[in-house]
């Protein structure tokens, strides 16, 4: 075999992991920008490679774009942009490559926007072994391996990981249609602002975060159900100054972002606004609004080939 007809077997023994290991730096990094430029490090890595020395070319590239976006977590950027509390994970279209693999419960709430965010709670290192280990079922000597930590260590950051997420996580799996149901009545109550109706459909103990539609340095924070309920009387009011914002009458669509229930803001085949919820116990616990067109540009792009169902509302 020459070296063109080398390189490009090599290419496709690459493309063949490449939505494997996006999906993995997903998780990892919660953002699908930062996850496609890990995975193009890791390609140029393979590259420069000496290809003939590496036995197994999955595991290697597993270690490559696992410790590549340790990097990232690790740097100050990262650091500085998760202290000050201006970061929310990036949201993905129902079917988006990178939400795989969804087989089990574990692989598909790792990708939850609620896991995401727990797993801020955690050290890069306890993120990675979690992930590895519970997304992608690595055993500890392989974890150990990509890693370069000893399999005991490897069983001590996954004890630890699970127990921050376990105590923090709310509710589990919903049922689709009684979820679609919950969010219509929020999304009616919201938009002829009955209150009282708002409130009944959050937990005690809900939350609510916004990105301020990027136009806000840190996210904006609610946590009892009488200010959340305000909140979302306010924001799901149309106004003309709102529809200057988001640049003209946006139809509002049900949809699925990251395995849970939301409503997208769709302004001609753009993407404006996207709201999730989290449901426990039949009821919403944590509402997000993300407006920032940088946090939108994926789901933007899948929703372009995506076929909706009609939208909830026509004009807002």
């Amino acid at each position: 075999m020459d070296s063109a007809a080398t390189d490009r077997f090599d290419t496709g023994r690459f493309e063949a992991s490449r939505n494997r290991l996006a999906s993995l730096a997903y998780r990892l990094l919660g953002s699908a920008a930062d996850a496609e430029d890990a995975v193009q490090d890791a390609f140029l890595n393979w590259q420069a490679a000496d290809r003939q020395l590496i036995k197994v070319p999955e595991a290697w590239l597993t270690k490559v774009v696992t410790n590549l976006c340790l990097d990232r977590l690790r740097s100050a950027q990262a650091r500085r942009e998760r202290t000050v509390g201006a970061w929310l994970p990036e949201p993905l279209l129902d079917g988006d490559p990178m939400l795989g693999p969804a087989d089990t419960v574990e692989q598909r709430e790792s990708v939850s926007l609620a896991v995401l965010t727990l797993m801020e709670r955690l050290s890069p290192l306890e993120r990675a072994v979690y992930l590895l280990r519970e997304a992608f079922s690595y055993s500890h000597a392989e974890i150990a391996e990509i890693l370069d930590i000893t399999e005991s260590a490897s069983q001590q950051h996954l004890h630890r990981a699970r127990r921050r997420i376990t105590a923090a996580r709310r509710g589990g799996e919903v049922d689709p249609a009684s979820a679609r149901r919950i969010v219509e009545k929020f999304l009616a109550a919201a938009s002829s602002g009955r209150t009282e109706q708002l409130v009944a459909l959050l937990t005690d103990d809900a939350t609510a975060i916004s990105d301020g539609a990027g136009l806000t340095e840190t996210l904006l924070r609610y946590d009892t159900p009488q200010r959340i309920a305000a909140v979302a009387r306010a924001g799901f009011t149309p106004t003309p100054a709102k529809r200057r914002l988001a640049g003209g009458t946006p139809a509002i669509h049900y949809a699925l972002v990251n395995g849970a229930p939301a409503i997208l803001f769709v302004l001609g085949d753009q993407v404006v606004g996207a709201v999730t919820f989290d449901i426990a116990n039949g009821r919403i616990a944590t509402v997000r609004g993300i407006a920032a067109p940088a946090r939108l540009a994926r789901i933007t792009e899948a929703w372009r080939r995506h076929e909706p169902d009609p939208p909830l509302v026509t004009r807002w």
